[in-house]
């Protein structure tokens, strides 16, 4: 199974770092960044490569954020919501992109073009609301920027 779900290159790394402590982290970090998130099947094997048990696993990719559950869309839009964001309206850029696109948050888009998040912070207080889209910030965003800045990937 692990041939067919990773590659030689994600194996060798999880070898090579299966009896460090603390490899859990660095090994779901590096098999999200291969596989794009943390899928059951690539939790299972995780687990069985590093004999950790499958609830420890979980209980790590449910705890941080930077994990993701479900498969991205090819654009993955960030929405903060944290305090300053909220204050100025991210919940209402949220709302939008469910009007506009059917997009809830940890939802894809039917033609898996995008996703969608709420984070808590993106660092860019200054400039809320903020969304990011492939890691292009956009700050002071309104709802009537919304459909120009999707344009832009779509």
């Amino acid at each position: 199974m692990s041939q067919n779900l990773f590659s030689d290159e994600l194996l060798s790394f999880i070898d090579e770092w299966k009896d460090r402590p603390g490899n859990l982290i660095m090994v779901l970090h590096r098999v999200q960044s291969e596989v794009g998130y943390i899928s059951r099947e690539a939790a299972d094997e995780v687990s069985r490569l590093l004999d950790v048990p499958l609830s420890t696993i979980w209980g790590v990719v449910t705890f941080y954020h930077f994990f993701k559950l479900t498969k991205p869309g090819k654009y993955n839009i960030q929405v903060c919501l944290g305090t300053a964001c909220y204050l100025k309206g991210g919940d209402i850029i949220v709302e939008e992109l469910e009007k506009l696109k059917g997009l809830k948050v940890d939802g894809l888009t039917d033609d898996g073009l995008f996703s969608l998040q709420a984070v808590r912070c993106v660092g860019c207080c200054g400039l809320a609301p903020v969304m990011t889209i492939g890691g292009e910030v956009f700050g002071k965003v309104s709802k009537d920027q919304i459909p120009g800045i999707l344009d832009k990937f779509s």
